[in-house]
């Protein structure tokens, strides 16, 4: 863990200068560290908002930001008004990783900086992720991914350089909660991110609302769900999301398992 983490500092040396694609994640977040403790005034964070992005999430990260000592800036991408996003195929993530770079590439020379680097890890590189493709079109650098370090090296990392958020659950844009071909609004996106804001609030931090039509299906941990059932009042949650815009209001009885919605694209 400690060669690898020389290994990331000794990268970021060599590049002298770099602009951090930072979502607060855990991932971007190691990164935006290092690269900070590193660089100092040479790295700079930035996060794109857009309504795939949950309020709270922007206040977390600019919060660990704060905590990190690194400049932090905020701009606006607009992957919204790209049909070919909107309608939401298998290969959404690309149209939005392109509108993420093609923001951010312009940004870095016009400040003068010579890289962009994102926070995709080793592990990253085997799940189906098509926005890594965008993101190397427009020549962005991946430190983690560059130099093999895992999604648990990352929190064993963090939590070794004394990150409080180093067991901080993935939290994934709001647009993958809708299975591919069902067209994505601002709605929509603001449902289920209302949804997913509540439960959080009743104590639940690693889960998902999956969104399909008129239906929201809770996913939790699958340790989890017979405390979810018993401890709290259904109905009461029914309501709230109808109040959201739901109708209907399911549990996953398998849970919470990351990329459950690419399992359509091969055999399980």
């Amino acid at each position: 863990m400690l060669e690898k983490l020389e290994q990331l500092k000794t990268l970021f040396r060599e590049m002298e200068q770099a602009i951090i694609a930072y979502s607060g994640g855990v991932d971007s977040a190691l990164v935006a560290k290092v690269a900070c403790d590193v660089l100092g005034d040479g790295a700079i964070a930035i996060t794109a908002v857009s309504p795939s992005l949950l309020p709270e999430e922007l206040e977390e990260a600019t919060i660990q930001a704060t905590e990190i000592g690194i400049a932090h800036k905020i701009v606006q991408t607009h992957e919204m008004d790209n049909p070919n996003y909107r309608a939401n195929p298998v290969n959404r993530c690309y149209f939005c990783k392109s509108e993420l770079h093609d923001t951010l590439k312009p940004l870095a020379k016009e400040l003068g900086y010579p890289y962009v680097v994102d926070g995709v890890n080793a592990d990253d590189l085997h799940d189906y992720r098509p926005g890594i493709a965008a993101a190397k079109e427009r020549g962005a650098r991946s430190p983690l991914a560059e130099l093999g370090i895992t999604k648990a090296q990352v929190r064993q990392i963090s939590q070794h350089l004394g990150l409080s958020w180093w067991d901080k659950p993935a939290q994934p844009c709001l647009s993958s909660r809708f299975p591919y071909g069902e067209e994505i609004t601002i709605a929509k996106l603001q449902r289920v991110g209302r949804a997913e804001v509540y439960l959080r609030k009743l104590g639940f931090s690693n889960l998902r609302v999956r969104s399909e039509g008129d239906t929201a299906r809770i996913e939790l941990p699958p340790e989890l769900i017979k405390d979810f059932v018993m401890a709290n009042d259904l109905q009461a949650i029914v309501s709230e999301f109808q109040g959201y815009g739901f109708m209907y209001v399911t549990l996953d009885l398998e849970g919470y398992r990351s990329g459950k919605l690419n399992q359509v694209l091969t055999p399980v």
